[in-house]
């Protein structure tokens, strides 16, 4: 990634893509799905960037069961049974110092969780398959092969593995040494396992030779087509990461990345302890909005709740002013609206963690998600129709995501969960009406107490100065306002500096603009489509987000940030 430079920062980055899922709903898997999963990738190439050499992309990869009987036959090493264990794929440098600097790390960071190494494989790549840009980037790949102890639960050990994987990039990061951005871990699981890289669709099977193997199968396969904008492509950015991948741009990123940093203050976690501490910061800086948003996601399985609770929760859908919505969903996403505010933007998001597969689509249905189920077992969804063939009498439905609707597949059970039944399901979980009716305040409940708050006695000329009022903006904004009750119009372009540049002194809010996906989003206008638009705020406390009780929605509700002095005076 390029580095801060003049006026060019990395936080600027957006990137539109094509991404999707396809698996078999029997549950079996097959060797089928890989090659169906390749072909997606090539049918997704024209929704990805390629850079000068034409052999280089964006990046390009897919996430996949972990093989564990084609593991059984490749490693030098025993391997315990299915899920006792977790393989990390994992990118490291080139020079030799520094790939066993890191190497060492990370195996001592896994030894001090208690967990035990059961060894390291060398990732098989044919580099010719690379483009010049790629080949000079290009890491060493290896997974490897971590046991879990007889004594701690699936949670624990999911947590151990997830403290190793961040002390060690904290490490790793803090060491300074020339090439620890190389250092990277695409997945670290027991139930997952990711092959991506700046590769193009078609070359990824060749270069990783492990996916030309016949009895590499999969039940499952998530794949992501790059196409970034204002970037260098880099490795690690390309996805899906590790239980996610995204078509489409988080456009409230600064904020969102901005208050997690506020949150690590105060978090507890009686899974991690003391170490908990030794994981932050949980975004990494520099990292894309989908990357950064993966990072969260991760934190939030440690939480106890589920990966479809939690894409409710992160992306919510337009609830607050739908009518005909149940009271107790409305609840459900009124509570998580104290905790955490929406990651928005358009996108769509397919997401797994082994067991569920699904997608989500923004609440305002900016990004296309297709779907088709066949009659033979396979349900593909992608970011456009017909990226698998598929004979016309094997096909029995197709479909599209509608706006802020979830699509998911059990593949432990083997069936599609619709979007009503996955909803009601999570929402009843837990009394979230009960909790907010016995804590969360809203502003218009709450009375007058009859006691003013006194006007400064400063001379109007005085407070016109101090808030830098201009002649015009008195002449041609406010006194029009006052004599009709309407925003004065005005068609004149602005010839002023900007803030920055100006010799004048300015405003503070005349140094923002507003920062949205202008190449890709349409107009949205928030009276005609005021289904989807909210701007109410809650004020108060932030509480732990591992803590899930009625004490998270403790807070004041207010409909828009423009508070009248009225509403002060209560």
């Amino acid at each position: 990634m390029l580095k801060k430079q003049g006026l060019y920062l990395p936080e600027f980055e957006h990137e539109n893509c094509g991404a999707g899922f396809i698996c078999n709903l029997k549950g079996e898997k097959t060797n089928q799905i890989i090659h169906d999963a390749l072909e997606i990738l090539v049918k997704l190439e024209h929704r990805g960037g390629v850079s000068a050499d034409g052999k280089t992309g964006d990046g390009a990869g897919l996430l996949i069961d972990i093989p564990h009987d084609y593991f059984k036959r490749v490693c030098d090493f025993n391997i315990p049974e299915q899920r006792e264990y977790a393989v990390g794929m994992v990118f490291l440098p080139k020079v030799a110092n520094q790939y066993n600097f890191c190497k060492t790390t990370f195996e001592n960071e896994i030894k001090t969780q208690g967990l035990s190494i059961l060894g390291w494989r060398e990732v098989p790549v044919d580099s010719s398959q690379l483009g010049p840009i790629a080949l000079a980037s290009e890491p060493n790949i290896e997974q490897l092969f971590v046991g879990k102890t007889e004594d701690i639960t699936d949670a624990d050990f999911r947590a151990k593995l997830y403290a190793a994987r961040k002390i060690t990039e904290h490490t790793i990061s803090q060491s300074k040494i020339s090439e620890s951005n190389y250092f990277y871990v695409p997945s670290f699981s027991t139930s997952t396992l990711i092959y991506k890289g700046i590769i193009m669709p078609e070359d990824i099977g060749p270069y990783y030779t492990d996916l030309q193997q016949i009895d590499l199968v999969t039940r499952l396969a998530l794949v992501h087509q790059r196409f970034s904008t204002n970037t260098m492509p880099t490795w690690e950015l390309a996805q899906p990461f590790r239980y996610m991948c995204q078509n489409g741009e988080i456009n409230t990123l600064r904020g969102n990345v901005s208050r997690m940093r506020v949150r690590e203050e105060i978090m507890k976690s009686d899974v991690f302890g003391p170490q908990i501490d030794k994981l932050f910061p949980i975004i990494l800086p520099g990292k894309s909005d989908s990357a950064s948003m993966d990072m969260v996601v991760e934190l939030l399985t440690h939480t106890g709740r589920s990966l479809p609770e939690i894409m409710m929760m992160m992306i919510p859908e337009a609830w607050e002013k739908h009518a005909t919505m149940s009271e107790e969903r409305k609840a459900f996403y009124e509570y998580n609206a104290c905790i955490m505010e929406p990651w928005d933007g358009p996108a769509s998001v397919p997401f797994t963690d082994g067991d569920y597969v699904g997608a989500l689509l923004d609440r305002n249905g900016l990004r296309p998600s297709r779907y088709t189920v066949t009659k033979s077992g396979k349900l593909i969804m992608s970011s456009e129709i017909g990226v698998v063939d598929i004979a016309p009498e094997d096909v029995e439905r197709h479909g599209r995501l509608e706006p802020g609707k979830m699509f998911l597949v059990d593949m432990n059970k083997g069936r599609i969960i619709e979007d009503e039944e996955i909803k009601s399901k999570i929402v009843s979980e837990r009394p979230y009406k009960e909790w907010l009716d016995k804590t969360r305040l809203h502003l218009k409940d709450v009375p007058y107490n009859n006691e003013t708050c006194p006007i400064e006695t400063i001379d109007i000329k005085t407070r016109q100065r101090l808030f830098n009022y201009t002649f015009e903006d008195i002449q041609e904004v406010i006194t029009p306002m006052a004599i009709v009750g309407k925003e004065a119009l005005g068609s004149m372009g602005i010839d002023t500096p900007l803030a920055v540049l100006s010799d004048r002194p300015q405003l503070i809010s005349n140094y923002f603009k507003q920062l949205f996906a202008q190449v890709t989003n349409p107009p949205l206008d928030g009276i005609r489509e005021e289904i989807v638009t909210d701007i109410s705020l809650n004020l108060g406390k932030d509480r732990n987000i591992f803590s899930i009780t009625d004490r998270q929605c403790r807070k004041l509700r207010i409909q828009n940030p423009v508070i009248s002095n009225a509403d002060l005076e209560r």
